[in-house]
Parts: structure tokens; sequence; C-alpha cells
């Protein structure tokens, strides 16, 4: 049997909703804010505006990178802020989506915005439903009605948020990107599509699907359970190898195991096979990931292993 909550009057609790936005959701009171936005370089005005968020995305999206070493590495991976702020902020390091969003979203609430947390399922060509393991936020400013995707977490983009409304697009630096809202049955299960484009005009067939996502309100708890198989389930990719991205205006870089493709604005690309000796140097130069020796050897036993040497 169960025992509802109570408050401290001893009558029942309510149940939290969905729509209930309370202050400090994302413990955004506990953030060093100071510490977290010279991390990503940001110097400009403390106020929940529109172009605030701008700002503030495109800086965390190029200041942080995405990586999941300790994944890899078999490393309890706890998303409490105080956690995510000694690994992101504090310890210099990257971090997979729920790590990005779950800084990115105690940050914009300190500042005054309105965040909500949702999840999503990546795609990119894959021929069959994925569980939903992606973290992104939808987020309000104060002088703005209108709701904006803020997709932090994701490794390649976007520079800044895109409107959440069917067929808005965005185009930051020349990187493009779009959303559409796909119908469900009997007027539900609508779920969103979000795709992204070189920046040169290309045929329709230039657009990629990344991932879609619902309107569902996400909280913080709901993060904790899709990371935990994110980063220990052995049939998630996130525990076999290593994965590095870096955004810039100009290029996106990506690590994937030792092979390095870097992806230029105007659609074209360059493969690159690092060499074993050579991660260091490539993670520190390239992504701003600067990894102790105990790290590297346990990568390269992690590689031993899969390759059966």
């Amino acid at each position: 049997m169960s025992i509802p909550p109570t408050d401290t009057q001893g009558a029942p609790a309510a149940a939290p909703s969905p729509t209930d936005h309370r202050p400090d959701r994302w413990s955004g009171g506990l953030l060093d804010l100071d510490a977290y936005l010279a991390r990503i370089g940001y110097e400009g005005p403390r106020e929940p505006t529109l172009a605030v968020l701008r700002d503030l995305q495109r800086a965390h999206t190029t200041g942080i990178p995405f990586e999941n070493v300790h994944a890899v590495l078999g490393r309890e991976l706890p998303l409490d802020l105080p956690s995510v702020e000694a690994r992101l902020v504090h310890g210099r390091r990257g971090g997979y989506c729920f790590e990005h969003v779950g800084l990115f979203a105690a940050a914009v609430e300190r500042l005054g915005f309105h965040v909500t947390g949702m999840t999503g399922r990546i795609s990119l060509g894959a021929p069959k439903v994925l569980p939903a393991t992606h973290g992104l936020l939808a987020v309000t400013a104060r002088d703005d009605e209108r709701v904006w995707l803020c997709d932090v977490g994701f490794g390649a983009g976007p520079l800044g948020p895109v409107e959440l409304a069917d067929g808005a697009g965005a185009t930051y630096d020349g990187w493009r990107y779009r959303l559409e809202r796909r119908p469900g049955t009997h007027g539900i299960d609508q779920w969103w599509l979000y795709q992204t484009a070189p920046g040169t005009e290309g045929p329709p067939g230039s657009w990629i699907d990344r991932h879609t996502f619902t309107l569902t309100a996400q909280y913080p708890v709901d993060y904790v359970v899709a990371s935990h198989f994110v980063g220990t389930n052995a049939h998630s990719p996130f525990v076999r190898r290593l994965f590095a991205q870096r955004m810039t205006p100009a290029a996106h870089h990506s690590l994937d195991g030792l092979t390095h493709v870097t992806t230029r604005v105007d659609g074209t690309s360059t493969t690159e096979e690092i060499a074993p000796g050579a991660l260091d140097g490539t993670l520190r130069e390239v992504f701003g990931i600067a990894l102790t020796e105990e790290e590297l050897r346990g990568l390269a036993a992690r590689r031993a292993a899969a390759s059966g040497a």
C-alpha cells in the first residue's frame, strides 16, 4: 500500500505538475554564476532577455565541449548541480547532453528565464525507434512571449535558440536549423522533428534529421533515469568508445574513437584517423579537453579490450 506524501501540517501534499514552474527547480540558486560565465567566456548583461539568451547559448555551445570519458571508463556520473559544476566549470571538462542541459538550465533559471526540460530521441538515420535519451530545453525570455528550443547538449549546435514553432528556422554563422511539428493519432502524441543543414543552400535532401522530441515536461530526476541508461547500459554506445565534439562558428569537430571528422559551414568535410599516441594532443588542441594520464591509459585499455587485443 502506498502512502501519499504529506506537507509539514500533515495534510496530503499536492503532486508536482509538469506545468508547475517552481523557482529553483534546476538549482539555479546553487550555481557559482560568476565561475560559469567565466568558463564560457560571457561578459555581457545578466538580464532575462532574448538577446542575452542568444549570447549565452552561443557562448555555452562554443565554450564547453561534448565528451563521454566518464561513461567509457565506467565512472559514476552524478547529475546534481554541484557535481556537474565541479566537472564542467571548475574542472574545465566537457560532458554529454544531460550535464550540459542541467548546467545551462541552472544558469538561465538563475538569471530569471522560464525553463522547461524535455527529452528527445536521436535519429541520424537510425532504422528503428531509439529510446528518449537526449535532453533539451524550452526557454522563455521576459521580453519575448515566444518559446525557444535551447539544444545546448547535442554537441553540434545550434549556436543559438530556435523558435519552438512549426516550420520555424534559424541561421547562425551560416549553419541552418529548422523545426517541424508532426501530428499524432487522434490529436495526441504530437512530436517535433529537428533538422540541420550546411550553410549553403542545397536541394531538399540536404537537410539532416537530428532528433525528435515531444513537449512533455521533464524534471531533473527524469534526466537522472535516462542518464543511468546512457552511462551504464552495455548496449549504450557511450560506454563502448570515446566520443567528443566541439562546435565553432567555422567548423564542427567530431571524434568517434580515433576517427576525427571536421565539417565546415559550407558542407565540406575531412576525415582523419588519429594515431593512439596523438589522441592526447588532439583532445587538448582541437577539443579543449585535457585528460589525465590515468584516463588516457584507461581509454587505451578500453580500446584494446573492444578490439580483442
